[in-house]
């Protein structure tokens, strides 16, 4: 049978390229994709069927989003509906079903977790898979590459695609942007670093075993950026929410708040950072003329808030892994495994300012 390899070869171009073709996309000319289409009823290839039956013959038509916790949480947070608009921007994928799994279900762990796997269970054609800890019973799976993936942020594994930002360049553009304010008595606010629900001040032991590689990442690049300018691991006053709500961010946000140790506090997401502006309002703590917050992602409610914060292209992750993972499906076999780094910058606003002399 004819595959989408095949036409890609005989026509001199890339495996996207023929999809695009396909799709009516405007990443290929209308004389190349004339040129394609005809390479292709030369071979008698059928074109790729995404759009109106399934995937490829004998598929079911749906692709999984591996999501964190419960999926009321995937629904509350603004971090996981923006990957969900970049998926949804896809057109090709209109008529292809997303089912959303949440990767702490019972279903998916301990004893027997292997075999509850999505390929086994044939719910989807491929996964795209969003910061899932180290050692979550699917990675494995995952790493095999016996379905198609995309892995958004963590954790980044050996042969699989995958769609992520430089976590500690920007981790480090937050500290240097408090130590250049005058900051020292500085707080870090992560989420969780194992999925135990553990919160609380975070020890150098708690720090090296974290299995989740973006807070990992991220707090890691804080302790050396500090470590840089004279401030020690001790120095740093380190509160681990114990997970990524907005109560857990505010009661880890009280914590750090607690007679006046810090004169800045730096989140590793907007979600904390905003928890921790709601804190210290409600302790009437004036922000930025007593405290200084930085937060991490650049959500909607960042700029309505005046958070100073790190931007990233939370819709362009989304709508970049789904192509990716597409253009697999496509081509009926697996792909050699892409990397795409995005950039990010740091967006200063109204919560930051030098500390009061």
């Amino acid at each position: 049978m004819v595959s989408m390899k095949d036409v890609a070869k005989a026509a001199g171009v890339s495996q996207p390229a023929v999809s695009y073709a396909y799709s009516g996309s405007s990443k290929v000319s209308a004389s190349q994709r004339e040129h394609i289409l005809a390479v292709a009823a030369q071979l008698g290839y059928p074109g790729p069927n995404v759009r109106g039956r399934s995937l490829r013959s004998g598929r079911v038509g749906a692709i999984g989003l591996a999501v964190m916790d419960q999926l009321s949480y995937a629904f509350d947070d603004p971090w996981a509906m923006s990957l969900l608009k970049g998926i949804a921007k896809v057109n090709e994928l209109a008529n292809v079903a997303l089912t959303l799994f949440p990767m702490r279900s019972k279903k998916l762990e301990g004893e027997g977790a292997g075999d509850a796997n999505l390929a086994v269970r044939g719910l989807v054609d491929g996964l795209i898979v969003s910061t899932l800890p180290d050692d979550h019973p699917i990675v494995q799976f995952i790493a095999k590459r016996t379905l198609p993936a995309v892995i958004i942020d963590s954790p980044r594994l050996d042969g699989v695609h995958y769609v992520g930002i430089d976590d500690r360049q920007a981790a480090i553009d937050q500290l240097e942007h408090i130590v250049g304010l005058g900051h020292r008595r500085i707080g870090v606010l992560v989420e969780r670093l194992l999925p135990d629900g553990q919160k609380g001040p975070v020890s150098k032991a708690r720090f090296k075993a974290s299995t989740e590689m973006i807070a990992r990442e991220r707090l890691a690049a804080y302790i050396d950026a500090a470590q840089a300018h004279g401030i020690g691991f001790e120095d740093l006053l380190i509160v681990e929410a114990g997970g990524f709500s907005d109560a857990l961010g505010r009661e880890a946000a009280a914590t750090l708040l607690r007679d006046g140790a810090v004169s800045a506090i730096i989140a590793s997401s907007d979600v904390m950072a905003l928890a921790t502006l709601s804190q210290a309002r409600e302790q009437g703590v004036a922000v930025p003329a007593q405290l200084s917050v930085i937060g991490f992602d650049d959500i909607p409610e960042a700029g309505l808030r005046d958070l100073t914060t790190i931007r990233q292209s939370l819709i362009g992750k989304g709508e970049w892994a789904a192509r990716l993972l597409l253009e697999e499906l496509e081509a009926g076999e697996p792909l050699a495994p892409r990397v795409k780094i995005f950039e990010t910058s740091l967006v200063v606003r109204g919560s930051t300012a030098a500390p009061a002399v």
